[in-house]
């Protein structure tokens, strides 16, 4: 196994939501502090890290992240008819936060230890109803994901955070899904989850 990677001083975005290895984050930026860690990511093609919020608000006062979130990439910048500035991140690896600290501008940053990708796993045959769930999820809600190879739908850890992004979770469920290390229980809990989005 390999070691783990630890970063120092990682600009920490504080968000209503949770962001899943692969997925695609739009947000729209306002504050000083963020429109800084845009700038700065721009400058040196670093990313920074979100994390769903446990106490607070995403705007205001810094917010108390969660210890685990994702590494998020600036993969586009839009001006919003609104005028504020619009960007697209994809989320890369998972962390874990060890250590916290607000700059004088409201800034978090953190101290933060990477997670090893999971291992490729095809969806065991007692799962196959799920990739067909996100299939359908997808036409309907989903369409960044309407190009997505066909192979992707056989991998385990690919079906389950997209399952996680689309279904109309709790964010404390979103968190968990994003906290498993195993894609295989991930899938078994989404499963377990499904009745209840069930028509009656």
């Amino acid at each position: 196994m390999a070691a783990k990677t630890h970063l120092t001083e990682l600009p920490l975005f504080p968000l209503g939501t949770v962001l899943y290895p692969g997925g695609q984050l739009s947000l729209r930026i306002f504050e000083p502090r963020y429109l800084d860690m845009v700038r700065e990511c721009a400058r040196t093609g670093g990313p920074f890290g979100v994390s769903l919020i446990l106490a607070g608000h995403e705007a205001g006062a810094p917010a108390v992240p969660a210890a685990v979130g994702t590494l998020a990439r600036i993969i586009d910048f839009h001006n919003r008819e609104d005028g504020l500035l619009g960007i697209l991140a994809e989320g890369g690896e998972r962390f874990r936060v060890t250590r916290t600290r607000v700059r004088s501008d409201g800034l978090v940053r953190g101290d933060i230890e990477l997670w090893l990708a999971e291992p490729a796993l095809e969806v065991p045959v007692e799962f196959a109803l799920l990739p067909s769930i996100l299939e359908r999820l997808v036409e309907t809600i989903g369409p960044q994901w309407r190009d997505a190879p066909k192979q992707r739908y056989d991998d385990a850890t690919w079906v389950g955070y997209r399952l996680a992004e689309l279904l109309p979770l709790q964010n404390d469920e979103r968190q968990r899904m994003l906290e498993l290390t195993d894609p295989v229980r991930r899938l078994a809990e989404l499963r377990d989850i499904l009745p209840r989005f069930q028509r009656g």
